[in-house]
């Protein structure tokens, strides 16, 4: 049987490092930064964890609300979506993680463009 990609990316401590490491790319990233400039940079980072475990096969710890909800009204471009793809690249990266499961990732998180560009 394969291992989930929870477990092939290193578990719930090597996600929340991912997690953390995307929030922070998010607010270095000038594209971006502003659309996060008002949160709760614990609360948001525990959010992503939740939210990145559960998408990948681990433990459903995410309890919020769905991709299309969240982002509804907040006009996001395509070169906004794509600069947050560029910042969890570059978090996976940052921790070793192989190609297979980067691209893996990609795949999900681009699997919800249609529910928050321009929603």
């Amino acid at each position: 049987m394969q291992e989930s990609l929870y477990e092939r990316l290193g578990g719930t401590e090597t996600i929340k490092q991912i997690a953390s490491d995307i929030v922070d790319n998010h607010m270095d990233n000038a594209l971006i930064a502003t659309r996060f400039a008002d949160s709760n940079l614990p609360k948001l980072k525990q959010i992503v964890t939740d939210f990145f475990i559960t998408g990948t096969g681990g433990p459903n710890l995410y309890k919020g609300k769905d991709m299309l909800t969240v982002h509804k009204g907040m006009n996001i471009a395509a070169t906004e979506f794509m600069a947050v793809l560029d910042d969890a690249l570059s978090a996976l990266d940052k921790n070793n993680i192989g190609q297979k499961e980067q691209e893996e990732v990609l795949f999900i998180l681009y699997s919800m463009r249609s529910d928050i560009v321009l929603v």
